[in-house]
């Protein structure tokens, strides 16, 4: 299974903020849409970084309420690793493990063109590994 797979199931919008919007616009944007991860876009759509749920909270741990009137582009992570639709679904897996990040932006010719969560992934992962542990089981019972 490919990224693409999963965005044909789930869909391919993405919720984007731009930079120079507040921490506390983050944060209603992201209670309002039921998501964890917003992407930052310039003004032109190109990424310019991602920010999480664990990035808002070290920045309230750090700087207290201050930090809701703090830019996103203080607190996003600028790095950001993506990926293209044929990308695997073992190979988004690894990454994000090794990278410990739970989505990651889905590009294509330099356009953001998807969003996918470590949920998205387990969600498709699932009944294969189900799949396997049952014949796993029946070949080791013998039935």
């Amino acid at each position: 299974m490919t990224v693409a797979h999963i965005l044909a199931e789930k869909g391919s919008s993405v919720v984007t903020v731009q930079p120079e919007r507040t921490l506390d616009d983050a944060i209603h944007l992201l209670a309002d849409k039921g998501i964890g991860a917003l992407v930052v876009c310039d003004t032109e759509g190109h990424i310019a970084g991602i920010l999480s749920e664990r990035d808002i909270t070290r920045a309230l741990a750090h700087q207290g309420a201050t930090a809701l009137d703090a830019l996103v582009s203080s607190h996003m992570t600028a790095d950001v690793t993506t990926c293209r639709r044929e990308t695997t679904n073992e190979e988004i897996m690894r990454l994000m493990t090794d990278g410990r990040f739970r989505h990651m932006p889905v590009c294509e010719n330099g356009r953001l063109v998807g969003l996918v969560s470590i949920g998205d992934v387990v969600k498709r992962r699932l009944p294969t590994l189900q799949a396997e542990q049952r014949a796993m089981r029946d070949y080791i019972t013998g039935a």
